[in-house]
């Protein structure tokens, strides 16, 4: 018998990272059977910048046609924050691409108008070579938990060292693009597919309340909550988030053989 076909995930990653952030859930998700891709956003990783001006809407038409030229219909996708927001304007550009959705420390809401002039504030900072370093060094502990500040310091110190590599235009580019995106719940409430929000218990940056929302919009959203994280549960948890996207993929049939 002819073992089903396994749907392709994509997976988004968080500001500052690349798509090795995903790299326990890639080996996870490919043992099931699934093709997945580990998408580096423009400016990130392996994919270079370019010349278009900040907006998450160019994201998700990159993503369109890396999945146009591997000839693939409709695909699962999983963003964590800043991949959770290019998620997002993907399904608004891209109706009925997605298979199902994971949506991790990402609300649905548009900033308020005090957090966008936080975001562009330091778009502007980064840029700065004599400011840069400085703003790098007092943000990137707040992507993670208490706990995984005090028990696990190897991630701080990677998450540091890959924010102190990174491009600083394509942090400033990501960081203009996010505070320009717009409120996406009326395409949440669109987007009538299996879906679940992972929130961390200790996230400073996107609260539960603001996760509970975003899983209230979806029709078949569901809100897991992971004790101990922060704002970057796949590496914080990486074991937890594994097993709400296996629930996912429970969800649309793809069950291992």
């Amino acid at each position: 018998m002819t073992a089903p076909t396994r749907t392709p995930v994509v997976l988004l990653h968080a500001l500052s990272l690349h798509a090795s952030m995903w790299d326990h859930h890639t080996q996870a998700l490919r043992a099931r059977g699934h093709q997945v891709i580990a998408f580096d956003q423009r400016g990130f990783g392996t994919t270079p910048l370019g010349t278009a001006q900040p907006s998450l809407d160019v994201v998700a038409d990159d993503l369109a046609r890396l999945l146009d030229d591997r000839g693939i219909d409709r695909a699962v996708l999983a963003g964590s924050s800043m991949g959770g927001y290019a998620a997002m304007a993907f399904l608004a550009r891209h109706p009925g691409r997605t298979a199902a959705l994971a949506l991790l420390s990402a609300r649905a809401t548009a900033d308020t108008p005090e957090a966008r002039a936080q975001r562009l504030r330091f778009a502007d900072l980064v840029e700065d070579a004599p400011t840069r370093a400085t703003v790098i060094d007092q943000t990137t502990p707040l992507l993670v938990g208490a706990t995984t500040r005090a028990r696990h310091p190897e991630i701080l110190a990677r998450l540091l060292a890959d924010a102190r590599a990174a491009d600083p235009k394509a942090l400033a580019w990501a960081q203009r693009a996010i505070a320009a995106r717009p409120d996406a719940t009326a395409t949440l409430r669109a987007t009538d597919v299996p879906a679940v929000v992972i929130a961390g218990d200790q996230d400073a940056l996107v609260g539960y309340e603001e996760s509970r929302q975003t899983a209230e919009a979806l029709p078949q959203g569901h809100l897991v909550s992971i004790p101990d994280a922060g704002h970057l549960q796949p590496l914080e948890a990486p074991a937890a988030v594994a097993d709400a996207l296996h629930g996912l993929l429970d969800r649309i049939g793809d069950t291992p053989c």
